[in-house]
């Protein structure tokens, strides 16, 4: 069994200012320790259920959180970040069987996590179809583009009900709820115990599990905190300015998407 884990820290438990979250201020070390751990849990797990190989994303910020030598020496870690549109699961393919979210946190836009963003901080909202998307919902779209099953997700409590709405079978682990500029969370220990037991029991029921159906067409709009980014980015190609600091861009194939955020969002 191939698995691939990808991890984010603001849904980290008990993550809530981004001092936590940022290298070299006060707070990250404790915080990098703790995804440190609950990465650890979820390769615990995956490894109970029978993986044979484990790809491991460090997918915040600068790609450099996770402490190597502490992960099991199966796992093949990714640090720092290519270029390539996949992003947070970089070098997914078709070859995995399952595709597990660690400290993934709720969209731009949301109340939920105190550090809630998509992709950026530079941006108010990211919808596709109309509706306000997370990071969540971006990579799990990749993963159904290559026709791998999300079978379990860490995160805040509104991400989580998210991922459920998604997809029901996807197996969550609630780290925390925000409250305005606040978070709520049990002890630590404990989620690195669910999340462990979480993964293991998602993945002896990966028959369950189907890749999602991607839709259609997509419509991609970006709301810019910035009007003057807005109209910079209009001139991605397929873009155009909806409003002072709105861009959309309509394509039918998911991975013109992808392409299209690394220039208009990430870069």
């Amino acid at each position: 069994m191939k698995v691939y884990i990808s991890a984010d820290i603001e849904g980290i438990t008990a993550i809530a200012h981004w001092d936590e979250a940022t290298i070299g201020r006060p707070g990250y070390e404790l915080l990098r320790e703790q995804m440190t751990r609950e990465v650890i849990a979820a390769c615990q797990g995956s490894l109970a259920a029978g993986a044979t190989h484990i790809t491991v994303k460090d997918a915040h910020d600068s790609g450099r959180n996770l402490i190597p030598d502490r992960l099991p020496e199966l796992v093949e870690l990714i640090r720092g970040w290519s270029g390539h549109p996949y992003c947070m699961v970089q070098e997914l393919d078709r070859s995995y069987d399952a595709l597990i979210l660690i400290g993934y946190h709720s969209p731009a836009g949301s109340g939920a996590n105190p550090l809630a963003h998509t992709y950026t901080t530079e941006v108010n909202q990211i919808r596709l179809n109309g509706q306000r998307i997370s990071e969540f919902h971006l990579v799990s779209f990749t993963a159904a583009y290559e026709g791998v099953p999300v079978v379990f997700l860490s995160g805040d409590a509104e991400l989580c009900a998210e991922a459920k709405t998604y997809d029901p079978a996807i197996q969550t682990v609630n780290t925390h709820k925000g409250r305005g500029r606040s978070v709520i969370a049990r002890h630590p220990q404990q989620i690195v115990a669910a999340i462990r037991q979480g993964v293991e029991g998602s993945l002896r029921r990966l028959a369950e599990y189907q890749p999602r159906r991607l839709p259609d067409h997509f419509r991609l709009e970006v709301d810019y905190k910035e009007p003057a980014r807005a109209y910079r980015q209009s001139f991605y190609p397929g873009c155009r300015l909806v409003s002072d600091s709105t861009v959309c861009l309509e394509v039918s194939d998911w991975f013109e998407v992808l392409r299209a955020l690394e220039f208009i969002v990430l870069s």
